[in-house]
């Protein structure tokens, strides 16, 4: 029976147990050790009343993080300890074997309430002592328990589980890959999977409607702190469906999650809002809903103002646009001007502001608004006394070629929402993001790129605009390409979002050879080029594929948030660090001269 699940019902039973000494103190007639194992923490009593000398002598030599077995009788404790689960008892030890000795600890495990932990890189160097906190414990039982509750719900929803390729072709249109160089077949090379999306694709073609997989994925990109060049999705793929039996399926699998893990009741559906409507609301395409504060075109009505900015924006393809903050003019002048810092992280030169009182308007453009200015812009922003509007004036997304300012209104968005204390931490704001962009332009490269990814079904109101554009059996030329760009030709992409993260991509998928091929000239890829790259799907798809659609769930996000975890890593057994190193195992690492001979390749020095 393991340590940490005793209880007063067990007092009385003799016990053998086993775990590491968490922590000892030695009193001088007695001697305590707080014996932990995966469990959870038990007091172990040594006491010259029932323990043998020799015992005792052993028991005072005991060092931290030593691995024993202790034997004896479990009773209650004299003082009873509130702050431990089993703490209304102990075992009082008549017998200890000294399984392992611990040296000296480079990092503690048992630590004080105040006490910080160490850096983390000297915590992922020693990660196998790291993982024994509690803390890092019971965020892998959250993670198997999710896992578990994800296998159900799709199980009992007629789903088979598929392990799809680890060694796969090489994509293009996509992060880097992580290349595997081929012993058996000289210069070629295998690719490890961004994601099973083609493979999942073809197990639709082959007759297997519903597949779902708990995938491992590996990207090779510039990581951030809240990215990991591998990392785990749970993959899901159905046939004959379109957007809302996604949906359903997704919303009921989230569901059933959270209140397996956090006892937690979602209301389903999940609201939907188009990306269109996403960014004109909230300035991002993964708003956090669990506050209100929508961004407002004021263009038209501040144009008419006596305010040479707001003015210099007719004829022009630039917005005014802005949050009103109920009750922030109450916000001191140093947090206003805070929110010209706030902006600029966001891509806009600052920000224009007004605040009314029952005495009117004050701020950077009161005194440019009177009626009928006064009384449109009251009517437009809903102001009233005692609110703020901030303003943002540039180039947006939905119009115009400058560098887009919503981030800009997104960044103001939530840090008012802080500073207001508008954020209700208990609350939990799912909702859907639908109709993405189809195509994103490369400036650099003066070409379309895949938004989503190229096997994304385009909107069926875009579809006669995508084969005009794509009628000749060549690659686009830059103009038409720009074209489709700014039309903008929209997709059945949708992704998943909670509290203002993105936490799953899906899309209804292009099953029929001539659309993808369209996409293909779209995005630059000509006839012969997509041969080489895709000609096994598009071969598939001239034998009958039916419609499909799928989701991707990413698995480490969602059981950081089911445990309350900051950081990925809190949630990744053996994780990397931001420059992609294992510190542990010391990988990546060099190999000899004749590893690379045997895989053909030649070393040089970087």
């Amino acid at each position: 029976m393991p340590a940490g699940v005793l209880r007063t019902e067990h007092a009385g039973r003799r016990l053998q147990l086993a775990g590491w000494v968490h922590r000892h103190r030695d009193l001088g007639g007695v001697v305590f050790l707080d014996l932990r194992d995966r469990a959870g923490l038990l007091q172990v009593s040594f006491d010259p009343a029932w323990t043998p000398p020799a015992i005792m002598e052993a028991a005072r030599g005991l060092a931290a993080e030593s691995v024993v077995q202790v034997e004896g009788m479990l009773e209650r404790r004299y003082s009873p300890n509130p702050t431990l689960p089993t703490g209304d008892v102990e075992l009082r030890a008549e017998n200890l074997r000294l399984l392992s000795v611990s040296e000296p600890l480079p990092i503690p495990v048992y630590r004080t309430p105040n006490e910080e932990l160490p850096s983390e890189e000297l915590r992922l160097r020693h990660r196998y002592l790291d993982l024994r906190r509690a803390e890092l414990q019971q965020n892998f039982m959250i993670r198997h328990a999710a896992a578990q509750a994800v296998r159900g719900y799709l199980d009992r929803e007629g789903f088979l589980e598929v392990e799809t390729p680890m060694l796969t072709k090489p994509t293009p249109e996509g992060a880097r890959d992580y290349l595997v160089p081929s012993r058996v077949h000289a210069g070629e090379f295998y690719a490890l999977p961004q994601s099973p999306q083609l493979y999942k694709q073809l197990l639709m073609v082959s007759g297997f409607d519903r597949y779902y997989q708990i995938a491992r994925c590996l990207r090779d990109e510039d990581l951030r702190a809240d990215r990991q060049p591998e990392f785990t999705q749970i993959d899901v793929e159905m046939s004959f469906v379109d957007e809302e039996d996604v949906f359903r399926v997704a919303e009921g699998m989230i569901a059933d999650l959270w209140q397996k893990v956090l006892g937690v009741q979602l209301d389903t559906p999940f609201p939907r809002l188009t990306y269109a409507e996403a960014m004109r609301l909230y300035g991002t395409d993964k708003p956090d809903l669990r506050f209100d504060l929508p961004i407002v075109d004021v263009t038209e009505v501040l144009q008419a103002a006596d305010f040479r900015l707001f003015q210099a924006t007719a004829g022009t393809t630039n917005r005014i646009r802005g949050i009103r903050v109920p009750g922030a003019a109450r916000l001191s002048r140093r947090e206003i001007d805070e929110l010209q810092e706030v902006a600029k992280r966001g891509g806009a030169a600052g920000t224009l502001w007004v605040k009314r009182s029952d005495e009117g308007l004050s701020g950077q453009f009161a005194k440019a608004l009177t009626d009928p200015v006064l009384s449109a812009f009251y009517g437009a922003t809903g102001l009233k006394p005692g609110d703020l509007f901030v303003a943002v004036t540039g180039a947006f997304r939905d119009a115009g070629d400058g560098s887009p300012l919503d981030g800009a209104l997104d960044e103001l968005r939530r840090h008012l929402a802080r500073t207001m204390e508008l954020v209700d931490g208990q609350k939990h704001a799912w909702a859907w993001v639908t109709e993405f962009p189809l195509f994103e332009w490369d400036a650099d490269a003066n070409r379309l790129l895949a938004a989503h990814h190229p096997f994304t079904q385009p909107h069926p109101e875009d579809v006669a605009a995508l084969f005009a554009a794509t009628e000749r059996d060549a690659p686009v030329d830059p103009q038409l390409a720009r074209a489709l760009d700014r039309l903008p030709a929209r997709s059945r992409a949708y992704d998943a979002v909670y509290n203002g993260h993105e936490l799953a991509s899906g899309s209804v998928r292009i099953h029929d050879a001539e659309t993808q091929r369209r996409i293909f000239r779209a995005l630059g890829i000509g006839a012969e080029e997509a041969a080489v790259k895709f000609g096994f799907l598009l071969e598939a798809f001239r034998y009958g594929a039916p419609p499909h659609a799928g989701f991707a769930f990413g698995f480490d996000r969602l059981v950081m948030l089911l445990a309350g975890a900051t950081n990925l890593r809190d949630v990744i057994a053996f994780p990397k660090t931001t420059s992609a190193r294992a510190l542990f195992e010391g990988a990546p690492s060099r190999v000899d001269a004749a590893e690379h001979a045997a895989l053909h390749l030649a070393a040089t020095d970087a």
